[in-house]
């Protein structure tokens, strides 16, 4: 993953011009909206730079040209909005449950003149319900949402078939451990993991991406109760691990 790695520097030379002005709208309205949206406890510029920006747009060389894009509790538009400052071919449908963030989401999609960006106030689970949005995209990203085998029952159910799941998360050797079992249930094939370290010590990343080789069974996703207190890597008491 040299490759992968070497491209923070590059994303970061590429944040001049016009791309910079948005960059900088986006962090100031997103600062300043904080305390009423309660978006983030990030807010200092380097921060926000770093562990919103550019890890959001170290994982674009992972998303197909032109996808359609379901963005799983988008909160403050991240990876979403930084993805589609740099990448305007995407397209994006952001999924959040929340009714303030929707309003601050739609006002940054409507000052930055956002095209192809459509924000929706729905929980993932009820979308991967509906007919309109159940296995409807090519790609479902979600970053700081849940753990692998909840989140991927949230997200596979959106994505068709030959599409991809994008996790943005941290360590994440844990969680991919107990998130196969979710996968081989909801769809997913193997699991891929591409590591890189933001600069000046702000953190080790991990996106996870797994390609989806069946369709998802109907019976998922579950209710969103279900999801959390039972998600799909755990066993009844007495059976043994299923990595045993």
């Amino acid at each position: 993953m040299t490759e992968f790695v070497q491209k923070k520097e590059e994303y970061l030379s590429r944040i001049t011009g016009e791309l910079k002005e948005k960059f900088e709208f986006f962090r100031n309205f997103l600062v300043e909206s904080n305390q009423k949206y309660n978006l983030t406890a990030i807010t200092e510029e380097k921060e926000v730079l770093y562990k919103h920006f550019l890890d959001s747009v170290m994982g674009e060389s992972v998303f197909f040209k032109g996808a359609n894009v379901a963005e799983v509790g988008s909160g403050g538009g991240f990876p979403s909005v930084p993805l589609k400052l740099y990448r305007d071919d995407l397209r994006f449908t952001l999924l959040e449950s929340t009714g303030k963030k929707c309003d601050f989401l739609n006002a940054v999609v409507d000052k930055l003149q956002l095209k192809g960006v459509t924000v929706r106030n729905i929980r993932a689970e009820e979308g991967g319900r509906t007919a309109e949005l159940r296995e409807s995209f090519d790609i479902c990203t979600a970053r700081a949402v849940a753990r692998l085998n909840v989140l991927a029952e949230y997200c596979f159910p959106l994505i068709k078939k030959g599409g991809r799941w994008i996790a943005y998360k941290g360590s994440a050797e844990e969680e991919v451990a107990e998130a196969r079992r979710a996968l081989n249930l909801l769809g997913g094939g193997e699991i891929k993991c591409y590591r890189y370290a933001l600069p000046e010590g702000y953190g080790e990343r991990t996106l996870v991406v797994t390609e989806k080789i069946e369709k998802t069974p109907e019976k998922y996703p579950r209710a969103n109760g279900q999801i959390k207190n039972n998600p799909l890597s755990s066993f009844p008491k007495g059976k043994k691990d299923y990595l045993a």
